[in-house]
């Protein structure tokens, strides 16, 4: 297979996750350790994350008229590639989480639904609970106050066939 032909499969499959993808995080893992970088795929892989190393030439080519075209400017030096699908927070999330442990692994940048982030901006998504964690308090929040309403009226109903 000529040269030209590789390179554009692998073009070709990185468009497609990107097609799939609700948002792409870049990182600079450089220095990580076989365990360390061991450990984080596995936890990636467990939140549907895919994690692969890619030329930044084949990704430029790639992102060319997508949403994700932003993360151009951000291609210099390696580059891991973070592509989650379901939650868009997901891959930030446990790349920032290791980043605490793993002090070689940096954040470049990332696109999150359309919109382009620095690595600061990065960091600042990666607080941002994953939508479970946020319907879940949401709906704690609704659960408190019906449940005081259902037992005061629980209580007046009681107090009212006393009373008869």
């Amino acid at each position: 297979m000529p040269k030209i032909e590789q390179k554009q499969v692998v073009v070709n499959e990185i468009k497609d996750k990107l097609s799939k993808a609700a948002s792409v995080v870049v990182v600079d893992a450089r220095g990580l350790t076989v365990d360390e970088d061991t450990k984080l795929r596995k936890k990636l892989r467990e939140a549907n994350v895919d994690y692969k190393v890619y030329k930044n030439t084949m990704v430029t080519l790639a992102v060319k008229g997508t949403e994700f075209e932003g993360l151009a400017q951000y291609l210099e030096g390696p580059s891991a590639f973070a592509f989650s699908y379901e939650d868009a927070t997901a891959a930030a999330g446990i790349l920032n989480t290791a980043a605490k442990d793993y002090k070689n692994l940096e954040f470049k940048a990332g696109v999150i639904e359309g919109v382009v982030y620095d690595a600061e901006g990065m960091k600042a998504v990666a607080g941002i609970p994953s939508r479970d964690v946020l319907l879940s308090k949401l709906l704690g929040s609704f659960k408190s106050p019906m449940s005081t309403f259902a037992r005061v009226i629980k209580q007046i109903a009681e107090k009212g066939e006393a009373a008869e």
